[in-house]
Order: C-alpha cells, then sequence, then structure tokens
C-alpha cells in the first residue's frame, strides 16, 4: 500500500504540461498557389493533381512557342529562295536570316531568362523558409546531428548555386548568346570556339555542383544518421535503467514520442515537395515549350535552309535547355534535401 501511494506521489511530481510541436511548412505564393493541391496528405495524388494542371496550362505556352517557330520558319524559307532564285550571295544570305532569326527570338529568349532567374530566386527564397522546419522536425526526432549537417550543406550549396546563376552563369549565357550570332552572322572559328567553351563552363559549373552535393549528402546522411541513431538508442537505455520502476515505462513513451515527430516531420516533408515542384512546373512548361519547338523547327529548316540559320536556332534552343538544366538544378537540390530529411534517423 505504501509503495503504490508513492508511485503515485512519483508520478505526480513528474507530471508536466505540455503542448503538442507542430511542423508546418511555409505556404506558397503568386503563380505557384495554381498548381498546389488542397489535400497534401499523399504525396501520389497531389503529383497527380500537380501534372494535371500543368497539363491544362500546356497549350497557351505551346501556342506562344508555335508563333514564334512558324515566324522562324518563314524567316529561313524566304532567304533560301533568295538565295536559290536571285542569287544573292551565300554569305549575304547567311548574314540577313542570322540577323532576322536573332531579331525574332531575342525579346522572347530574353523573357524566358528572367523567368528562370526569378524561378531560381523563388524556390532558393522557399527552401530558406522551409529548411529550418524540417530540420526543427528532424531534431525533435532525435537527429540533431543528421539536422544540423543536412541543413548547413544545403543552405551552403543552395547560397552558392543561387549567387552563382544570377552573377555568372546568366551573364555567361547572355555571351553565349551574342557569340552565336557573331559567329553564324560572320563565320569566324575564333568565335565558334569561345562560345562552345562558354556552353561547356556552364554545363560542367552545375554538374561539378550538384556531384559535390549529392556526394556531400550521401555521405553527411549515412555517418551522421548513424550517430544520432546510437545516441537516441544509448538514451533510450540509459532512461530505463537509471529511472527505477516506471523507467521501460518512459522508454517506450520516448520512443512514442520519436515517432509522432517523425510522422509530423514527413508530414512537412510532403507538403514541401509538393511546394516545390508547384514553383518549378509553371517556368518549366514555358520554357520546355519553347525548347521542344525550337528544336522541331530546326529539323524543319534544315531540309531547305542553309545551315548558319540552322545552327542559329540550335543555338537558341540550347539557351532554352540551359535555363531547364539552371533551373531543375536548384530544385533538385532542394528536393534531394528534403527527402534526405525525410529520412530521419536510421
Amino acid at each position: 500500500m505504501r509503495r503504490g501511494i508513492i508511485l503515485v506521489a512519483l508520478l505526480l511530481l513528474m507530471a508536466q504540461p505540455v503542448s503538442a510541436m507542430e511542423f508546418t511548412a511555409p505556404a506558397v505564393t503568386g503563380e505557384a498557389e495554381a498548381f498546389m493541391p488542397a489535400d497534401t496528405e499523399s504525396f501520389a495524388e497531389g503529383l497527380w493533381f500537380v501534372i494535371k494542371t500543368a497539363a491544362a496550362k500546356l497549350q497557351p505556352s505551346i501556342a506562344e512557342a508555335a508563333e514564334i517557330c512558324f515566324g522562324l520558319i518563314a524567316i529561313v524559307l524566304l532567304t533560301s529562295l533568295l538565295h536559290n532564285f536571285t542569287g544573292a550571295p551565300k554569305r549575304v544570305v547567311s548574314l540577313v536570316s542570322t540577323l532576322g532569326i536573332a531579331a525574332l527570338l531575342i525579346k522572347p529568349s530574353n523573357t524566358l531568362i528572367h523567368l528562370g532567374i526569378q524561378t531560381v530566386e523563388e524556390i532558393s527564397e522557399y527552401g530558406k523558409l522551409f529548411l529550418p522546419v524540417m530540420t526543427a522536425a528532424m531534431a525533435a526526432q532525435g537527429g540533431v546531428t543528421t539536422a544540423t549537417a543536412l541543413y548547413t550543406g544545403t543552405a551552403f550549396f543552395n547560397a552558392l548555386l543561387t549567387s552563382a546563376v544570377s552573377k555568372i552563369i546568366v551573364p555567361m549565357l547572355c555571351v553565349y548568346l551574342c557569340l552565336s550570332v557573331a559567329n553564324n552572322a560572320m563565320g569566324e572559328e575564333v568565335l565558334k570556339n569561345l562560345r562552345n567553351f562558354i556552353k561547356w563552363l556552364m554545363t560542367w559549373s552545375l554538374k561539378i555542383v550538384l556531384y559535390i552535393f549529392s556526394g556531400y549528402m550521401g555521405i553527411t546522411g549515412v555517418v551522421s544518421g548513424t550517430a544520432d541513431a546510437a545516441a537516441v538508442k544509448a538514451a533510450k537505455i540509459t532512461i530505463s535503467g537509471a529511472v527505477p520502476v516506471v523507467g521501460g515505462i518512459l522508454s517506450d513513451a520516448s520512443e512514442a514520442i520519436l515517432v509522432s515527430a517523425g510522422i509530423m516531420k514527413n508530414a512537412a516533408g510532403v507538403y514541401g515537395l509538393l511546394a516545390m515542384l508547384a514553383i518549378c512546373i509553371g517556368p518549366f512548361i514555358r520554357m520546355g515549350a519553347q525548347y521542344l519547338l525550337l528544336k522541331i523547327t530546326s529539323a524543319v529548316c534544315s531540309v531547305f535552309g542553309v545551315k548558319q540559320a540552322v545552327d542559329m536556332i540550335n543555338d537558341f534552343s540550347g539557351v532554352m535547355g540551359f535555363l531547364l538544366a539552371m533551373t531543375g538544378t536548384v530544385c533538385l537540390l532542394l528536393l534531394i534535401s528534403t527527402v534526405c530529411f525525410m529520412k530521419g534517423v536510421s
């Protein structure tokens, strides 16, 4: 009887007021709201909603790109007829077709370049708001070391890549376009080599950053995850053995708390994944439609157009492809990081 009274008294002394910890991912704003599903509990259903919404908005982007591509075909066809029926020198035909194509594509390309920069900045800013939520959720689950390492790496590479895109890669992309126009208009081998070098430099800059980041996340996840798992296990064993009578109960309760934290973390992670896709999918549609139709236009023009005109169209399609790669790299970086957070403590 006395032991029962003492046990009840100890339990009353240990009882403390508690409040549930809530991990809420930041909401998306602007055009991305149209792509964000109302129900974010299921990633598969949310992804299907994003895809359906994107497919519904695909037609206007294709129509806009098709109008430009019909204009390109007309320019190449007219300059080709000029060369075949009037006997105009090939150098003059190449110059006229190159300048006509450049005049038609510069404005939409400039618009899409600014759209790419804006998308990179939006996804980066969202990551700055979202990553602390996942970090706190993983720390509450017992993965303090893993959360710190993942957050540090992601924040560093996110800032590095965003800064590189706005200050280095986009200016290099503009130089690439200028060299492309000059090369196709004048036919100088030096300009062609410089253009190819800049393209190689931009491509490998993105690849190297993504390779290093993926390696860092993989190594960090294994090492710190193992350390956190060992620490959680040691803490549960210590609680079970150090607290008389109720040590086992407290140990089981702590495990239930960790599981609950993991569930909340994964719910926030699913929302974050869908939010990032919602931010990127709209610009991807516009840039992807332009890229695809420029490739088709290049193939059509290669049948009757001069080589310089076809190369010019290919260079502009390459710019669209690089914009896709640029925004995709930033988005993929945060997606990989979110998945690593969702894995939790091993």
